[in-house]
């Protein structure tokens, strides 16, 4: 995996989105934030990336689009991207069942997110982290 990859960051409310931008940015690596599902299936879409992203991370309850329905879609297109996603409800892990992702409750520590982020895009197939 690239290790300067990009990290694709979408969520709908925009201060979460910005502290998480601020601490992943910690890593190095240019973070695209959209705030939502369509707007970062656009920004595929258009190649607003100049690559596929090496990671994305998703928020699970979003206007339009949740965090399901996008996952799906997304993999369609980036079968072997890795994903994580956010929330906090706990109830809605298992709709993410056979999507292939890492899910994870909300709030993360910071040092949780940096370490949880850099294990998924240095070893993107080990989906158990």
């Amino acid at each position: 995996m690239n290790l300067l990859a990009d990290i694709l960051l979408v969520d709908d409310n925009a201060v979460q989105a910005m502290t998480r931008r601020a601490i992943l940015s910690r890593l190095g690596r240019k973070i695209i934030v959209a705030d939502s599902a369509m707007q970062a299936l656009e920004m595929l879409d258009f190649s607003e990336m100049q690559n596929s992203p090496g990671l994305v991370i998703t928020d699970h309850l979003m206007p339009g689009m949740d965090g399901p329905q996008f996952v799906t879609i997304l993999r369609e297109r980036l079968p072997q991207i890795p994903v994580l996603v956010l929330s906090g409800l706990p109830d809605v892990e298992t709709q993410y069942d056979h999507l292939d992702v890492v899910f994870r409750m909300k709030p993360l520590a910071p040092e949780q997110l940096i370490s949880l982020v850099q294990c998924l895009l240095n070893e993107p197939m080990s989906r158990t982290a």
